[in-house]
């Protein structure tokens, strides 16, 4: 395969998807050009671990067929996209990173899934996770660990790393994930390319057990901000089944994004108002975007809102939504369920109804002081991840900056404290360190303001281009 292939595979989605309703590119062309990359350059990073390439190339051709007839076709129309091992793929293993589930074929694709695939995206395969999406950091007992296209041997983070790391790579321009504690935030950040934490109900999750809960969201990534907005107006939208999902359609958030923030309003919280420890060599690379704010524009200020409770709001609810998905699993099958799951399921079993309600109360009050403070702001910045890529043999970080952590949640909570307010959330690539790893920049903004948060990635990825830097593979 030629370096004008390979480069073609690294292309920004939405360059893509011109050259292919332009009928400059075939929809088979780039979808072989893909396949082959994945089996030259997949094993070596297992990011996405179930393929079916005749699947895919029988759909290229359809697509193909499509655009000659003159039908009218979708946004995503021929672009290849792997879909997360935890959404279930019609006709397509579907394990969750589980032994439990692993040779899993689900009857339907679940609405994501199908949304993508309604808009014209061809699917090639799934994306690791790990077990049942619990933790960031990518590794499970059916697939094994995802390693990080910028050091092997280092975590590509989670729970959607295969996701992050396939679109690094330039093994597809489109991925989707989901997000409860920042699962499409940390593995953006850890290689070096963008996801989108929506508001809740922005992109529906049908079918959900529990379709009042606000804590995981479902949503895309890509290689740049744009290929991000241009996913989310294939998947959002209103679906009358998913009971907190938002009426506004997502075709908006392919327009246009601006280069400029003139008169944007920032709030930089490095630390999250004190709250949290960062490692000093994330904090060294993200000193640097005060700078690229203000040249473009903004006003800079240091201010965070105040989350205090958001822990515990955090960690009440999810012990709670962990109880009701894997507490009977875990009994039914203890050595086939993981510790920290089986963990957290046990803390949720604890839990009192007086617990939860309480758990509710705080979060309304998080949520008025959250509107509250983008009153005075636009958006607040903040670090995506607390710590850089660690050791794949490791299961998640256990200090930072020498000081131990509780458990296998505390390293994230960067993107726990943010969850629990509703907000929208954009990791993009936000430099390097010394020695070369990534470093994200979580963009934050009020409630539904999804878009916003698209505008102001897209003008710091477009002054900064870090998203350009491509991994030695």
């Amino acid at each position: 395969m030629t370096a004008t292939t390979d480069e073609l595979c690294l292309r920004p989605a939405t360059e893509l998807a011109g050259l292919i309703r332009t009928r400059q590119l075939s929809a088979r062309e780039l979808t072989d050009a893909c396949l082959d990359r994945i089996e030259r350059i997949g094993p070596q990073l297992n990011a996405i671990v179930t393929l079916d390439p005749d699947g895919a190339r029988a759909a290229a051709d359809a697509a193909d067929a499509a655009l000659a007839s003159g039908a009218e076709v979708g946004p995503l129309h021929g672009l290849p996209v792997a879909h997360k091992d935890t959404h279930a793929t019609g006709g397509m293993r579907t394990t969750w990173g589980s032994p439990l589930h692993a040779d899993t074929v689900p009857a339907e694709d679940e609405l994501v899934v199908a949304r993508l695939r309604a808009a014209g995206a061809i699917r090639v395969g799934k994306t690791n996770t790990p077990e049942f999406a619990a933790g960031s950091h990518t590794f499970n007992p059916v697939f094994g660990v995802t390693h990080n296209p910028y050091r092997h041997g280092l975590s590509a983070g989670g729970s959607s790393g295969g996701a992050a790391a396939a679109l690094a790579a330039g093994l597809v321009p489109l991925a989707e994930g989901s997000d409860m504690g920042g699962s499409l935030r940390n593995p953006a950040a850890f290689c070096n390319v963008v996801g989108l934490r929506p508001t809740p109900g922005r992109v529906p999750t049908w079918p959900a057990p529990i379709g009042w809960s606000q804590l995981s969201v479902q949503g895309p990534m890509g290689r740049t901000v744009a290929d991000v907005a241009l996913t989310l107006s294939a998947v959002a939208g209103p679906d009358r089944r998913v009971p907190i999902s938002l009426g506004d359609p997502g075709a908006p958030f392919a327009a246009p994004l601006p280069e400029r923030l003139d008169r944007l309003r920032v709030a930089w919280a490095p630390d999250l108002g004190g709250r949290i420890r960062v490692d000093p060599a994330v904090t060294a690379v993200l000193a640097e975007t005060v700078g690229v704010f203000e040249e473009l524009g903004a006003t800079v200020t240091a201010d965070c809102p105040d989350l205090s409770g958001a822990d515990d709001v955090f960690g009440t609810l999810r012990a709670w939504l962990f109880d009701a998905a894997y507490t009977d699993l875990a009994r039914q099958h203890p050595g086939q369920v993981k510790e920290a799951i089986r963990w957290n399921a046990e803390m949720g079993a604890k839990l009192s109804g007086t617990d939860v309600a309480r758990a509710e109360m705080a979060h309304t009050a998080l949520y008025e002081r959250v509107v509250a403070f983008f009153d005075r702001y636009d958006v607040l910045l903040a670090p995506t991840t607390q710590v850089l890529p660690f050791p794949v043999e490791q299961e998640y970080p256990t200090e930072i900056g020498g000081q131990p952590l509780e458990n296998y949640l505390e390293w994230m909570r960067a993107c726990t404290l943010i969850t629990p307010t509703g907000c929208p959330a954009l990791s993009v690539p936000a430099g390097f360190t010394p020695d070369g790893l990534p470093v994200g920049l979580q963009v934050i903004a009020a409630p539904r303001a999804d878009r916003r948060v698209l505008e102001v990635g897209h003008a710091f990825e477009q002054a900064t281009r870090f998203g350009e830097r491509r991994p030695p593979l």
